[in-house]
Order: structure tokens, then C-alpha cells, then sequence
């Protein structure tokens, strides 16, 4: 099995599933037991700012951070938060996933993200999407993703409107000519 850690899921077009609909996952961890990761363009009714607040963590509203949407990173745990970011030394608490990307569950982290202290780029997620073991390759099968190597560009700089018509360009064909039906020879 080859793993898909740090590649974009990307929802074929005929996903029904509302949660899952045009979505764009980063795979942060894929092996034999399963994988899990963050729905990256699915924000929710709340700011960053807002997040920190209902945290208790002080935070800078001045800040343009403090403005920022916070994402639905999947079906799983919405209560749990997970923050994407650029790499920043000293950041012990985060597991690097590229030379790109970081991840981290942190307060002490989410407490930076309005300061000077942030990481350049950065989301937050709550919640993610997991898959149990054979579960993501079972829906591989049946045509539900396309999965192309994740670009640190669309999770940071790319409008989130545009997330899922920027991965999909990446491919390099029009996924309106695509068909739901695998195809098994």
C-alpha cells in the first residue's frame, strides 16, 4: 500500500455526501490501520478570534489573523482543533509533515497565532476525517476521490471558494469529462 500522507483527497464532482461535496482533504496521516485528515476548504460560521475567545486563550482582534474563518476539518471530533501551518522553529509541539507543512494540537501554539510569534501561514480545523483500516482504499475504489500530491499554495494563499477548482486544475484535464463509473477491466 502506498501512502498517501501529503496528498490532497479531492471529491469527485459526483460526491453526494454534504459534508464531502467539492471537498479538498490534506491527508495528514495514511498506513495500514487507516488515515486521517483535515477538510481544508469548508469554513464555518466562526473566526479565529472568536475560536481563541470561546478557548479562553487571549487574543489581538486587531489582528487580520483574528479575522480569519476557521475551517470543518471532517465529520470526526468537531470539538477537537487542529492547527496547519507553515514551518517555524521552536514550534516543539508541531509534527512536521512536509518541508511545508506542520501540524499541531497545541495551546501553547494557538496562543502565538494573533502575535508576532505566529507561523507565516496558518489554518485551524476542528474536527477531522478518518478512515478505518482498508475504508479510504475501499473508496478509492469506487471512484469517490481523485488524489494528487498536496500544494502548500492551496491551503495558505489560495482563496477558499477556489480551493477545489485549483486542485482539480492541477490535474490537468476537465473534471466535468469525468465519469462516477470505475472502471474495472
Amino acid at each position: 500500500m502506498q501512502s498517501l500522507e501529503n496528498h490532497f483527497l479531492i471529491a469527485m464532482p459526483s460526491m453526494q455526501d454534504p459534508f464531502f461535496k467539492r471537498a479538498v482533504t490534506y491527508i495528514c496521516e495514511h498506513n495500514q490501520d487507516g488515515a486521517m485528515g483535515l477538510v481544508i476548504n469548508q469554513p464555518i460560521n466562526i473566526t479565529v478570534g472568536e475560536l481563541l475567545d470561546k478557548i479562553e486563550i487571549d487574543n489581538d482582534k486587531t489582528q487580520q489573523a483574528a479575522g480569519r474563518a476557521v475551517f470543518a476539518g471532517g465529520p470526526v471530533k468537531t470539538d477537537r482543533g487542529f492547527v496547519l501551518h507553515s514551518p517555524k522553529p521552536g514550534y516543539t509541539a508541531s509534527q512536521k509533515l512536509s518541508s511545508d507543512i506542520m501540524i499541531t494540537t497545541s495551546k501553547d501554539v494557538l496562543a502565538t497565532l494573533t502575535t508576532a510569534q505566529a507561523p507565516e501561514q496558518f489554518i485551524i480545523t476542528l474536527g477531522y476525517a478518518g478512515w478505518d483500516q482498508g475504508q479510504l482504499e475501499q473508496e478509492l475504489l469506487e471512484n469517490a476521490w481523485l488524489i494528487i500530491k498536496a500544494d502548500p499554495e492551496i491551503i495558505f494563499n489560495t482563496p477558499v471558494e477556489k480551493r477545489w477548482e485549483k486542485a482539480v486544475s492541477m490535474l490537468g484535464f476537465d473534471v466535468s469529462q469525468l465519469s462516477s463509473e470505475a472502471g474495472h477491466a
